[in-house]
């Protein structure tokens, strides 16, 4: 039997029963669901040192289980000393199973070590059914040992769902434990 991570079988078992009950869903298909968790670092003072990048890389690795890439420079800003194609952040596109366990971690292990913590805002939907969440500090993620960082950096984590509305997106990822404040 394969591994199916506890989140996911949550979904299925509860979360669409929920969704499906709260928003009158005729279908199965119809109720929005998770697709992709993409996790950025934007590196700028990389133009300088070069080695940032790698960091960044081995970082956000180590923080989703999934290889990072560098994202190149789409053009050339002379202010900033940047030329088109000169590595400047990191990403990775989490889907599936490791999606589901880095969003577990998420909000079970990191949030929770986040100083003064009543929250996060919902003020991060875009209006087609996606949220964005920026991380001040990578260190709330246990995976990271803080003897070992260079410097301390963010992070954004987009949530990518298949939800046509705000409404429908926040109920899928509060279903999902997202800690939202309350007004």
């Amino acid at each position: 039997m394969a591994y199916v991570s506890r989140l996911k079988k949550e979904y299925r078992e509860r979360i669409l029963a929920a969704l499906t009950e709260e928003f009158s869903y005729k279908n199965v298909m119809q109720v929005p669901k998770l697709e992709k968790i993409v996790v950025s670092r934007g590196v700028g003072a990389a133009v300088a040192d070069k080695k940032l990048i790698d960091h960044a890389i081995d970082e956000m690795t180590t923080i989703t289980g999934q290889k990072a890439i560098a994202t190149m420079s789409k053009k050339d800003v002379a202010a900033f000393k940047l030329r088109k194609g000169m590595p400047i952040g990191a990403k990775v596109t989490l889907r599936g199973e490791r999606m589901y366990e880095f969003l577990d971690r998420l909000v079970t292990s990191a949030l929770p070590r986040v100083r003064d913590f009543q929250g996060i805002r919902a003020t991060g939907f875009d209006g087609r059914g996606n949220y964005n969440l920026g991380v001040t500090e990578q260190i709330i993620f246990p995976e990271i040992n803080i003897d070992k960082i260079n410097r301390i950096n963010g992070m954004d984590i987009t949530f990518v769902t298949s939800a046509d509305t705000d409404k429908e997106a926040k109920s899928l990822l509060t279903e999902m434990g997202l800690p939202f404040k309350k007004n």
